[in-house]
């Protein structure tokens, strides 16, 4: 391949990479609604998955350091969204766990996205959205392997 033909490539790449990701991040954010920002919406998917976990597992997991998610947290639970409970043998871990409100609005959210992405999901073959899925996993293990060999956090 010539360097102009990767030139292009790295282009169109960026070009469409941008243009993807505002535009499904506007269109999550409108189904989220104004009352939770994508980044407080990902935080509740995290917890719903893992059910407990704390601040500094959230900053490891989301790649950003713990005020950012010390932010977050706290708006969160000003909300009403998730309950913080700290360990019985030592008081300075703080375990954070979604309310029922929290589930509540989490369920309601999340089936929202999933009807947004899965109307785009139907608009193409099976085959085609598994070699993009596939594709996608594949640029994103390389990216992992990436910033390992450049000795950054995963």
């Amino acid at each position: 391949m010539t360097d102009k033909n990767i030139k292009d490539l790295v282009d169109r790449y960026i070009a469409v990479s941008f243009s993807v990701h505002k535009k499904a991040e506007q269109l999550i954010q409108d189904e989220i609604g104004s009352g939770l920002t994508n980044d407080q919406h990902y935080v509740l998917r995290y917890m719903n998955k893992v059910g407990t976990c704390t601040s500094s597992e959230l900053a490891d997991v989301f790649e950003v350091k713990k005020s950012a998610i010390t932010a977050i947290i706290t708006r969160l639970w000003e909300k009403g969204l998730i309950q913080r409970t700290r360990d019985v043998d030592d008081r300075r871990v703080v375990y954070l766990t979604l309310t029922e409100q929290g589930q509540s609005l989490f369920d309601k959210t999340e089936d929202r996205i999933h009807k947004l992405v899965g109307s785009f999901i139907n608009q193409f073959d099976t085959s085609e959205i598994n070699q993009f899925i596939n594709t996608y996993e594949k640029l994103n293990n390389i990216l992992i392997e990436s910033c390992e060999c450049r000795g950054n956090k995963e």
